[in-house]
């Protein structure tokens, strides 16, 4: 779907985070606007995570109960596929840890990070179809592009039509 992953009313989204688990700009800000101190402050408890790991917290004053922070890698480093489809694997991983059964994402890496859509579509969609062969219990994965310039290398890769935010 296409709209603003932090205004969805999901129980949970994923935000690729920084290792640091500082909210910078673009979603980090809208998060931190929106989602009122609690959310910077549980961050600030945790104080950081690894690369390819994630925590959840929640979503304080947002529509999203939760926020799950994953830390991936950013574009032209070393083993860029293996780390972000580690990350996307995590991040699955530990929602379902927590209990959630909805999830969105954003196209992971791309924008800010520099993962080209072209790639990011590719392994994120091949890592969430290895995640339920796998045995995966989340209910619902959503896979939320901001305009149509990322929404469109998942809907080729999916052959969707056009879907508008709900």
């Amino acid at each position: 779907m296409k709209g603003d992953i932090t205004a969805l009313e999901v129980e949970a989204f994923v935000f690729y985070a920084r290792p640091d688990l500082a909210l910078g700009s673009g979603f980090g800000s809208a998060i931190a606007r929106r989602g009122g101190p609690s959310v910077k402050k549980e961050l600030d408890q945790i104080g950081g995570i690894q690369p390819t790991e994630s925590v959840v917290t929640s979503g304080g004053d947002l529509k999203a109960r939760y926020i799950v922070h994953a830390a991936g890698p950013v574009f032209q480093e070393e083993n860029l596929e293996g780390k972000l489809c580690a990350t996307i694997r995590r991040a699955l991983q530990c929602a379902e840890g927590r209990g959630i059964r909805q999830i969105a994402f954003p196209p992971m890496g791309a924008g800010f990070y520099g993962v080209p859509l072209a790639q990011c579509s590719d392994l994120m969609i091949r890592t969430i179809r290895e995640y339920f062969a796998a045995g995966g219990t989340l209910e619902e994965v959503i896979i939320c592009a901001n305009d149509e310039r990322e929404y469109g290398p998942f809907a080729a890769r999916l052959a969707v039509p056009n879907q508008e935010p709900h």
